[in-house]
């Protein structure tokens, strides 16, 4: 009779930790940080890195217009052309005016190699031309953002051997506040932004 109850004590302990052990499996540990979670699903979405992802506000606002359809001189979701893009991104997030044409744009920055392109830069082109004719705007891992003539504003890839072929140069505007902005971030400071 003891050994029953002995062993019936044993499977009643050992159910109990049983049922403990999954009850603590599927509680959620620690509530996700959203800025953690938003950086992780533009991650996906646009193919660059969570590391990358240092400005969540960029990518909400390119998450926002993928999609749109081209319009030479358009500015708005019913159409956009790629410089009045670059210059909506960097009114909104940046809070930065840019002119209003690529070669304008172009003058207003600080040249730098594609090796040190960050989040936020621009890229230039000069498709078929002498001058340039086409900007988008860096997210990292060597995806731009634009307003293409042919899909609207999507992500591309400077690797792709049309991109390759026409890619002019990277620039960054003058007393950047994106780099303190991305120095403070990394250092897990509380962000500008």
């Amino acid at each position: 009779m003891k050994t029953k109850k002995l062993v019936a004590s044993m499977l009643f302990i050992g159910l109990c930790l049983v049922s403990q052990a999954q009850t603590t499996k599927s509680q959620p540990k620690n509530t996700a940080d959203p800025d953690n979670l938003a950086k992780e699903y533009f991650s996906q979405i646009m193919g660059v890195a969570v590391n990358a992802t240092t400005n969540t506000k960029l990518y909400q606002f390119v998450y926002d217009w993928i999609g749109t359809p081209y319009r030479l001189g358009g500015s708005s979701k019913n159409g956009i052309d790629c410089s009045k893009f670059a210059f909506e991104l960097y009114d909104k997030v940046f809070n930065t005016t840019l002119g209003y044409n690529s070669r304008n744009q172009y003058s207003q920055v600080t040249p730098i190699t594609k090796d040190n392109l960050k989040a936020g830069d621009l890229v230039f082109f000069k498709i078929r031309s002498k001058s340039i004719t086409h900007v988008g705007v860096y997210i990292g891992d060597n995806k731009f953002a634009h307003a293409s003539s042919s899909k609207g504003v999507m992500v591309s890839n400077l690797n792709e051997p049309y991109w390759k072929r026409y890619y002019y140069n990277g620039g960054r505007m003058p007393n950047d506040p994106r780099v303190l902005t991305a120095e403070l971030a990394a250092d897990g400071k509380e962000s500008m932004n």
